[in-house]
């Protein structure tokens, strides 16, 4: 392969000056640039881009950590933040960092060594002070991982207020809670205890299914209807995350039951799937495009050199009636 040195050589000019044009780190001719970028395409020479980013720290790389990449909340948010990233100039680094407990500590590894400029985290099993002694570009998606680190959020317990006011409106009196183990510092639990809060304010009864947080694959969340309905639960309205609304459904028309005349459904995310089933599911939309376009904003500023303490930036949640309750 064709190296610059070659590439000096059939242009006529130093080394130095192949460099400063590649690199756009000083002044090139106009007639030299036209020398230089012949003989390039005359070798077939292509920069050694990689090479080139490390020796000014700066990759052009951002991480993104979900938990799975199969969950339709996360494989939107990859979607759309993908997209944004690319509008700002970056490539994305995807890791699902439930397939390897170890994963999350080296991507983490991979911003102190600059292979990436930055990290989205989008889960986190580590401790708070794993990422607060890193200092160096974090924003965080949905959990508290330090004063530094600016967080991008919904307002989960608004989202978690209209979940219960339209299962309550639609004449709920025995709700089916399905509800995540608590995964360190995570925001999003905020919509489970005002759901619930209301619910005892108005003395409805419910029956809070906990689930494991780090389990968000599709044969959990089957194994799980299973086992309530199997225990025989009697319950006339649903709440849970999308996937598992549907597979609860899905669950309730094979047993014959008529939806939303026997049994209402709200369903918390909003992602695309709420709309491809039938009926469609009455849901809680968390403002997924939004949240992309914050993360990588907070990203931006970071690499830029700002210093951001206590940033959290809240989204609205809003409610899309379909066909899951009256």
């Amino acid at each position: 392969m064709a190296g610059i040195k070659d590439v000096a050589k059939l242009a006529g000019v130093g080394v130095g000056t192949v460099s400063r044009m590649i690199n756009e780190s000083g002044y090139v001719s106009i007639d030299t640039r036209a020398k230089i970028e012949a003989a390039m395409k005359e070798l077939n020479y292509t920069p050694n881009e990689l090479a080139r980013n490390l020796y000014y720290k700066k990759s052009g790389i951002i991480a993104v950590l979900v938990p799975n990449v199969l969950n339709p909340f996360f494989a939107q948010f990859i979607d759309c933040v993908e997209g944004e990233l690319r509008r700002a100039g970056f490539k994305i680094m995807l890791c699902s960092t439930m397939k390897d407990v170890k994963s999350e500590a080296e991507y983490l590894d991979l911003l102190n060594r600059h292979i990436v400029d930055g990290v989205i985290a989008g889960m986190s099993s580590l401790d708070e002070s794993e990422y607060s002694r890193i200092q160096k570009p974090v924003v965080a998606l949905d959990r508290y991982l330090g004063e530094y680190i600016p967080v991008v959020t919904v307002d989960h317990k608004e989202g978690g207020r209209l979940a219960a006011e339209v299962l309550l409106a639609s004449g709920c009196k025995k709700i089916l809670h399905f509800r995540s183990t608590a995964e360190k510092k995570s925001l999003y639990h905020d919509r489970h205890t005002e759901f619930q809060k209301i619910m005892d304010e108005r003395g409805v009864e419910t029956y809070c299914y906990n689930l494991d947080w780090r389990r968000l694959d599709i044969e959990y969340y089957h194994q799980v209807v299973e086992e309530i309905f199997e225990k025989g639960i009697e319950f006339d309205g649903v709440f849970g995350v999308d996937r598992l609304a549907i597979e609860c459904m899905n669950g309730l028309i094979r047993q014959h039951k008529n939806i939303p005349q026997d049994v209402k459904i709200v369903s918390y995310d909003g992602t695309y799937i709420t709309e491809i089933v039938e009926p469609k599911i009455s849901t809680i939309v968390q403002p997924i495009d939004k949240m992309a376009e914050a993360s990588v904003q907070c990203m931006c500023e970071l690499i830029s050199g700002e210093k951001i303490k206590n940033r959290q930036i809240i989204l609205k949640p809003t409610f899309r009636k379909g066909g899951t309750t009256v």
